[in-house]
């Protein structure tokens, strides 16, 4: 399985921007997926996370209502549409694959390489 995230830049504050994390396999329908985002000095934390079909989701307290997170089963790609982004949404953004259907409080078995976002005041 091999996860390759996409869309990442440099934007002003207010602004948006749409990552994309496209994974190999057949099996991509039957996970659930997530955002993860490490800044520098800190630990990596869980930005959203949505269930095998989309109907679930879940956020981080401080991107509720900026942040979005979706999935097309059939393009085997996870998305996370960010906006209204803040200075503090700068880092390194993960996407990352549930080894069950629902997120649940699992740990990640799959890891996608990092895309950076960086938003300027």
């Amino acid at each position: 399985v091999q996860l390759q995230a996409s869309g990442g830049g440099l934007v002003q504050a207010g602004g948006s921007l749409r990552l994309s994390c496209a994974v190999s396999g057949r099996t991509f329908s039957n996970y659930a997926m997530g955002w993860f985002r490490q800044a520098p000095g800190k630990e990596r934390e869980l930005v959203a996370a949505i269930n095998w079909s989309g109907s679930t989701d879940n956020y981080l307290d401080s991107v509720k209502g900026r942040f979005t997170i979706s999935r097309d089963n059939a393009k085997n790609t996870v998305y996370l549409q960010m906006n209204s982004l803040k200075p503090e949404d700068t880092a390194v953004y993960y996407c990352a694959r549930f080894p069950n259907s629902y997120y649940g409080g699992s740990r990640v078995d799959y890891w996608g390489q990092g895309t950076q976002v960086t938003v300027s005041s």
